[in-house]
Order: structure tokens, then sequence, then C-alpha cells
């Protein structure tokens, strides 16, 4: 049996899609996990076959808590392959319940797949040179799974599933949360958008990546991203707009990449894009290996014509 555990709704839906096709290859169930909330029929309708909501009275998440109550599910359930969903929280829970149950845990996988019979994985290492292949020695099976790896199945209103509420017994730690501070943002939710203009090093200054926003104004969502240096290092742009590795992952329908050299570490965030244009002077530069249409030349000349032509083509 398949258990797939969130705190995140729509990273919850994306896993429940290869949750159900591993499922369905072995002949299994597939179980959603909640905790403190229940919006139970809504992950049935996208291919659960049952919901468990753990009742409880903790109001955040508490990571030692938390690992104890899903620990306690999968062994009441029987679960072989226990789903986490890859944000903050669910890479501090999977290596605990890891642990607890005895097991091997695999972090980061961009990929799963049955191979002889044995659940095999794939994720990148080395910052994005490599894929390591691995399978497990034992279950239940263990894995993280990234945002936007995976699309959410159609929701069917005709799927019935069984839900079960009921409270699950953990013990409570010293550990405490003092205070909650939600991060300041600039409102950009680039992991959302469905086209994305993005902005390299082939600035020459800050002033300038206004031609990149006038472009990503023509585009639906507006949204601008932009790679590591212009963000970790020049501070042109706060993190809600880095793609990359340690950036934000984006699947947009429209990447344009402008500037951008295309180092692993970029390519890794934005490589599932649709359709991939790059703009670069340079080219041998590693991103137009990831484009679908490339653009040889100077960005300040370049750019110009491209947002010209789209106007003209939009009037």
């Amino acid at each position: 049996m398949v258990l797939i555990y969130s705190n995140e709704k729509n990273l919850t839906l994306e896993m429940l899609a290869k949750g159900r096709e591993l499922a369905d290859e072995q002949g299994k169930e597939v179980t959603v996990v909640l905790i403190g909330e229940d919006e139970a029929d809504e992950y049935i309708q996208h291919g659960a076959d049952k919901v468990f909501v753990a009742e409880t009275d903790l109001k955040n998440f508490k990571v030692e808590e938390y690992t104890q109550m899903i620990a306690n599910i999968a062994e009441k359930l029987g679960s072989e392959t226990i789903m986490i969903g890859s944000n903050k929280d669910g890479n501090e829970l999977a290596p605990r319940l890891a642990a607890m149950l005895n097991t091997g845990c695999v972090t980061g996988c961009t990929d799963i797949y049955f191979k002889d019979g044995e659940l095999t994985t794939e994720r990148v290492v080395y910052s994005g040179n490599a894929i390591a292949v691995e399978q497990f020695t034992g279950k239940p099976h263990i894995m993280t799974i990234p945002s936007k790896l995976y699309d959410p199945l159609p929701a069917d209103s005709s799927r019935t599933g069984e839900v079960t509420k009921e409270s699950v017994d953990y013990k409570t730690f010293p550990s405490e949360i003092t205070n909650i501070q939600v991060m300041e943002s600039e409102g950009v939710n680039v992991e959302a958008a469905t086209s994305i203009v993005s902005c390299g090093r082939g600035f020459k200054n800050k002033e300038d990546t206004k031609m990149a926003e006038e472009l990503a104004r023509l585009l639906p969502g507006e949204t601008l991203g932009c790679s590591r240096p212009l963000s970790a290092d020049m501070k042109w742009f706060t993190e809600d707009h880095w793609i990359g590795l340690s950036g934000h992952k984006v699947k947009p329908k429209v990447y344009i990449a402008i500037g951008i050299s295309g180092q692993i570490q970029h390519i890794a965030g934005m490589r599932d894009s649709d359709i991939i244009v790059a703009i670069n002077k340079d080219p041998e530069a590693l991103i137009f290996k990831s484009a679908d249409y490339g653009l040889v030349g100077d960005l300040y000349e370049v750019l110009p014509k491209l947002t010209a032509a789209i106007k003209e083509k939009m009037a």
C-alpha cells in the first residue's frame, strides 16, 4: 500500500498522481494522510482509495509529534511505500520517520519506477552533474518528492473511497513553537507561473532588467525570474524570483532565459518547462543545450526587437 503525506495540498495532489500509477502497477491501494485538516473528498476525487484523517489538538507542524503519528499510521495500515512531500517540513520529517521505522530514505526523487520487481528511484546528485539510481533493501520504502514533477490527475466526482477519522497516539516533546513569522514576499509565485522571463548576469546593471520586465508584461502572468547571482550575490531580486537547484523549481508553459549561461544548478530548476527560449551572445552557452529555441546575440539588441515584434503581433 502507498501512503502519501504533505502539509501542502498541491504537492499532495501531485504525489497522488505518481502514487496512483505505482499502486495500480502492483495492484495496491493509495492512502492520503491528513493531520488536523479535513478535505478528504477532494483527494479521493484525484485518485486516493482511502484518506486517513488524524485528529489532533496540535495547531502547527511539529516534527517530533508528526513523525510519531505518521509512523503509527504507517504501521497500522501496513504501508509498503511512503511518499513525503519535499518541502521544508517534509525534508525534516522523512529521515526521522525512516530512523523510527528502521528503514531507508531517498530524498529529492526525480523519478520512481519498478525495475525487475524492485522499487527504483532516481535523484540528482553532485549539483546536477549526475543521476543516482537507487533501490531499497527493505520496507517500507520512504522517499521525498519535490514539487512540479507530476501533474495532478483530473478530478473525478464519481470516484468513491474510504475516509477514516481517529486520534493517533504520540508522545509530546519539550520543544515548542514560540513564534511564527511569515517571510516577507513581493507577491511573486514563480512556481505557479504560466510564463517566466528570467534574467541572468548578461545584464550589466539592475536598471536594464526593466527591459525584461517590459517583455514579461506582454505574457500571461507577468512573472520575472532570475538566476542565482542576481538574487544571492547582487541582490537585484529577492529570493522569490530565484530559480535553480537552491531556489525555486518551476514548470511554466514558456520560459525565456535572457543572459543566463545555463549552469546545471539553474537548469535543474527550469528543465521541465514546456518551451524554453534562450537569448545569449555566446553561441557555446550551455543554456542552448536545454533550449527549444535559441537566439544568439547581444541581449541589448535582441530583447528590444523581440519585445517590439511581440507587441506588433499582438496588435
